[in-house]
């Protein structure tokens, strides 16, 4: 693992940032695996901004979403689609086709997962794929359990992770308890990975992902076993590693 020291979120935001782009102007035809939720935000801006400014070309990039919620349609302001659409995809000169996401309208969770699983396969892989870290220690929405998920599937979310994403939401009761989720094996497939993570409430889990042992209790912690991991995390996130 290779692991930058960011001053705050915005620092974590610029270099992860960095990484990205560096990707993109080395391999112009990509595949790109993209994060949701509130760590990536930053990033995205940073990239926009640098495409604004003629910087980045994203003409031939392919992207792969780790997730999106069950039962929420693309047009729904909480979906990932949405996200992706909102603080990415409209602001960048990348073409729809090229950009895939699950689709959490499909009842058949089987079919969905399978369908997914190609999509990704006949991309020829993710190049890239950038990470999050839940308070729980999940990737994607790989929940803590007995197992590491070899490929997407649907995952019943947990109670903190519903807890976590409820502020998103009118109210808890509105939040979806299933997901689409890349599997651990989809994850670990990736040729780079890069974990972002910002906070002191993320200090805890991180320590563990880090140096603890791994284990399926702490999805995050088979990151430990991939190649060519890149994680940048801020001051705060990584407070209880002194000065590595």
């Amino acid at each position: 693992m290779k692991l930058y020291r960011a001053k705050n979120y915005n620092d974590m935001s610029r270099k992860a940032a960095n990484i990205i782009s560096a990707q993109i102007i080395m391999k112009p035809s990509c595949v790109l695996g993209l994060a949701t939720g509130s760590s990536p935000i930053g990033t995205y801006k940073q990239l926009i901004e640098w495409y604004n400014k003629g910087d980045l070309d994203f003409s031939q990039v392919k992207t792969a979403n780790l997730d999106e919620y069950k039962g929420l349609t693309r047009e729904n302001d909480q979906s990932y689609y949405y996200f992706m659409r909102e603080n990415l995809f409209r602001h960048v000169n990348i073409d729809e086709a090229n950009t895939n996401i699950p689709n959490g309208m499909e009842a058949d969770a089987n079919k969905e997962a399978a369908r997914y699983e190609e999509i990704i396969k006949g991309l020829g892989g993710v190049d890239l794929q950038l990470l999050g870290l839940g308070h729980n220690g999940h990737i994607g929405f790989n929940e803590p359990s007995d197992i590491f998920p070899k490929d997407t599937h649907i995952v019943d979310l947990q109670e903190s992770t519903i807890e976590a994403n409820k502020r998103f939401f009118a109210s808890i009761d509105e939040v979806p308890r299933q997901a689409y989720t890349m599997g651990i094996g989809t994850i670990m497939r990736a040729r780079k990975i890069l974990l972002i993570v910002s906070g002191a409430e993320k200090a805890d889990i991180l320590y563990d992902v880090i140096c603890g042992p791994v284990t399926s209790k702490v999805p995050a912690s088979i990151l430990q076993l991939h190649p060519d991991v890149t994680i940048v995390a801020d001051e705060a996130a990584l407070s209880r590693m002194g000065n590595i």
